[in-house]
């Protein structure tokens, strides 16, 4: 067997009151299954990266943070963002994480986990999309996305149509793992230059 895939889970939004942790815990729940994934998560409500944007003159708080967010990343395999949808756009605060990191999405693959009212977060998702693109990473096709926000879950903390949900994380973890390794296999055989 090959060494497992380690894989960053990135918790993308910050609001206090947010649904996100419980998509996100459901869906660790689903990685943790797989004994060839070893998952990192990332809460984006515990960054403190400047709202200013990147910048070469870092702050005290954003060079602490850079500090265990950039190896950790730079560590993963594999990406999954989870997301939800505000204003049929991702949080702002997504998108700045995103932007103080660079090299580290570079050749690697990400997948989506999203939620939120009658689109599930798709509309979230398809931005993300043009976004990792531009960082040269490779988005996979299928997502997981809860439509109807908070109804989306039992009281259990899973999701109400349990069976289907897990059909489409097992598959979407499927495809994340193939790219993984055809990536980790072309970066070991020649590094990634744009």
């Amino acid at each position: 067997m090959t060494d497992p895939v380690s894989v960053a889970m990135i918790v993308g939004s910050a609001r206090p009151d947010r649904f996100t942790p419980r998509v996100a815990a459901w869906f660790a729940g689903q990685l943790a299954a797989r004994p060839d994934v070893r998952t990192e998560t990332i809460d984006l409500a515990t960054s403190e990266l400047s709202l200013r944007g990147p910048s070469y003159q870092q702050g005290p708080d954003d060079a602490a943070t850079l500090a265990d967010t950039m190896p950790r990343l730079a560590r993963a395999e594999a990406f999954v963002v989870v997301t939800p949808e505000y204003n049929h756009g991702f949080p702002a605060v997504l998108k700045n994480f995103v932007d103080w990191h660079l090299t580290e999405w570079m050749a690697k693959p990400v997948a989506f986990v999203s939620h939120g009212g009658m689109s599930g977060g798709l509309r979230a998702v398809e931005q993300l999309r043009l976004v990792f693109a531009e960082l040269h990473a490779v988005t996979i096709r299928d997502t997981v996305s809860f439509h109807g926000g908070h109804a989306a879950f039992g009281e259990d903390d899973g999701p109400v149509d349990a069976e289907p949900c897990a059909l489409a994380a097992k598959t979407m973890i499927a495809q994340l793992l193939w790219w993984a390794r055809a990536l980790r296999t072309a970066r070991e055989h020649e590094p990634y230059r744009t």
